[in-house]
């Protein structure tokens, strides 16, 4: 028995009970696909439930408001995706009469979908016979072909596709794709791989060259990028001054609290003078509660979040900033951040 037959065959008597894996529908698939993009299943599933509750078709979808779009996916990160979601069904229900397309070749079209996803929706529902590549395949083939070339190269990628569109199965695609994947999220697992009962062992170059903790090869070319961000909270029991970001920053779109960005973290005193502070409030403002510096994690930046309440009134308000009835907090689409300093302190 070949390779990835072994792996089809581990994964008919072990795969999860995934709901997506019981449907062809291509818009439910999609779904799953964008939901699950960077984000364990564990954490996607509530999502993927929550979004076909409230879409159960890509009509419903394309009908949405963004706000109610960004407010279901708060919480999930890389907010872009739930954006990209709605233009996505917006554009098949102009161009496909509401019918979310099947084949790659119209699916590597639309919005916010790559060459992976359009190889999984393929083949996933129309069983065509596209490769996917996603994490879990990349570390699968490093490992068992003992391949050092970086994944994230661009002679990687070509070559870890060629491999995959050489091993897949043109009769039943997408469950060899399944298969692939399925393997390297529940076995084949970036830190502590159960090479104990792998049934492809004797031949993963890896396990025999004890080199599993150094495959896949990834080079890193990111820096993390540092930002300091001062949040004012300004509010009569009744109301709150809120901020509707723009489209080119994080969290577009999104709502969060009049905020100074500083080059550095500063303290309180030193925040208060600063000129930026001052045009805003006329004068040093008084603070009421400083709350302690929090640390958020974005793919390439690295947030210290503040929050500082003030009984002074601003003398000037920016263009994005409204005030807005404490009582219709829930329904604002949040970054999550802000969500949480903004529920401790109101008891949302």
């Amino acid at each position: 028995m070949n390779f990835t037959d072994q792996l089809v065959q581990w994964y008919l008597a072990n795969k999860r009970d995934l709901p997506w894996r019981n449907t062809t529908d291509a818009y439910t698939i999609w779904l799953s696909e964008i939901i699950l993009q960077q984000t364990r299943v564990e954490q996607g599933m509530p999502y993927f439930y929550r979004f076909l509750e409230r879409y159960p078709t890509v009509t419903d979808f394309a009908a949405a408001q963004e706000d109610e779009v960004l407010k279901l996916w708060q919480g999930l990160g890389y907010y872009s995706r739930g954006r990209n979601m709605l233009k996505t069904a917006q554009l098949v229900q102009q161009q496909y009469d509401g019918v979310f397309p099947q084949s790659y070749e119209a699916l590597i079209k639309l919005k916010g979908i790559g060459e992976y996803t359009a190889a999984a929706i393929a083949s996933f529902s129309a069983n065509e016979a596209k490769a996917v590549v996603d994490g879990n395949v990349y570390r699968v083939l490093a490992r068992y072909y003992g391949i050092y070339e970086p994944i994230n190269s661009t002679t990687g990628k070509k070559l870890f596709q060629q491999i995959a569109d050489d091993l897949i199965n043109k009769k039943t695609p997408g469950l060899h794709n399944q298969a692939m994947m399925e393997f390297g999220a529940m076995l084949c697992k970036p830190k502590n791989p159960a090479c104990n009962i792998c049934p492809v062992q004797i031949d993963c170059v890896a396990f025999k060259a004890g080199a599993t903790s150094a495959l896949p090869v990834k080079l890193k070319t990111v820096k993390v990028k540092e930002r300091f961000f001062n949040y004012f909270l300004i509010t009569d029991g009744n109301t709150i001054l809120m901020n509707k970001r723009g489209d080119k920053d994080i969290w577009a779109n999104m709502y969060d609290l009049p905020m100074v960005e500083t080059p550095a973290l500063l303290p309180a005193h030193e925040l208060m003078a600063q000129p930026a502070v001052m045009a805003v409030f006329g004068q040093i403002p008084n603070i009421t509660e400083d709350t302690p510096v929090q640390k958020h994690i974005l793919t390439h930046q690295r947030l210290f979040v503040r929050m500082i309440k003030t009984d002074t009134l601003p003398i000037k308000l920016h263009e994005n900033w409204l005030y807005i009835p404490l009582e219709n907090l829930p329904d604002l689409a949040l970054p999550k951040i802000i969500f949480i300093l903004i529920k401790n302190i109101f008891n949302l």
